[in-house]
């Protein structure tokens, strides 16, 4: 076995999704959660958020925003970098934009918010948007908002189980119904609601226009196959890629900077010399920077992906 060390004196863990409500949620997110602690909709399983807490090891029961906050130099200088949810959406999300690093710090943000969606679950004829129908202008988008024919300035995307989706800064989207996504997103909530299909809730519409780009490079990635793995996709402020380990066959995992692997199918043992944390289906452990390489082994055989930010 590869000899591995734990730095920055803290060892992998694993934390608790946290559940947001949202109205465009379900009610019931099996098979992946049996429960949620709320009657409300749910439409958001963070992983990696800063309410979540560390169900494993000495950290234990202590929130991920605290812990972040004190082992600075293993998980990102005080803010883990990457938020990685599970979204459930039952009907379509708002029509919504974020702004890149230099509009959000403008606005007294730490970051901006660039996100990519893996596509774990589709049923025939679920679509996404992305980016607005060529030639569409601010004040098209403006008279779409107030007659209710926004969806149709959009481009609609149709997905599939297994295919990555780059969501650049920017880019005017929104989400269908009928899938279940893995995103991994730059550690930042700011949203600009664009257009909510009649619901009660508040729009930016003002916001909003002054940091969409007409033309972003968002799209479906490509993936690729490496030694051991498959990448899904490598951008900027994250890598997202995808492993099989086999029934009883030990794997060695390399985390180039702080990041998770979050569990899809199976059970899978995360190894360090002196721990091991279990992962979950639907949940993460992270693996600060520092602990350089982790092995993975499973019982029966699993399916995870690793979610890792640069060093």
């Amino acid at each position: 076995m590869i000899e591995v060390s734990t730095g920055n004196g803290v060892s992998p863990f694993r934390l608790k999704p946290w559940f947001s409500a949202r109205p465009w949620g379900r009610p019931d997110l099996r098979p992946w959660y049996e429960e949620t602690g709320t009657t409300e909709l749910v439409g958001e399983a963070w992983l990696t958020g800063p309410e979540c807490l560390v169900e494993t090891g000495e950290l234990e029961g202590r929130s991920f925003k605290e812990v972040a906050a004190e082992f600075t130099d293993g998980l990102g200088g005080g803010e883990f970098p990457l938020l990685v949810k599970l979204l459930f959406p039952n009907e379509k999300l708002s029509v919504q934009v974020h702004p890149d690093d230099a509009q959000a710090q403008a606005m007294g943000q730490a970051r901006g918010k660039t996100e990519c969606w893996y596509v774990l679950e589709a049923l025939p004829g679920a679509t996404v948007a992305l980016g607005l129908k060529p030639g569409v202008t601010a004040e098209q988008m403006v008279a779409g908002v107030a007659d209710g024919t926004m969806e149709s300035l959009l481009e609609w995307v149709p997905v599939s189980p297994g295919e990555m989706i780059f969501v650049d800064a920017g880019t005017v989207h929104a989400i269908g119904p009928g899938v279940v996504l893995l995103e991994t997103q730059q550690t930042c909530d700011v949203t600009f609601r664009l257009y909510d299909y009649g619901r009660p809730r508040e729009l930016h519409l003002e916001q909003g226009l002054k940091v969409m780009k007409m033309k972003t490079r968002a799209g479906k990635v490509a993936s690729r196959e490496m030694d051991g793995f498959t990448r899904l996709i490598e951008e900027q402020y994250f890598t997202v890629d995808r492993f099989e380990v086999e029934e009883l066959e030990p794997l060695t995992v390399r985390m180039e900077g702080p990041g998770c692997l979050v569990g899809l199918e199976g059970v899978v043992s995360v190894i360090t010399p002196g721990d091991e944390v279990e992962l979950l289906p639907g949940q993460a452990v992270v693996i600060p920077f520092g602990v350089g390489e982790v092995i993975v082994e499973s019982e029966h055989g699993a399916s995870f992906v690793r979610c890792v930010a640069p060093a």
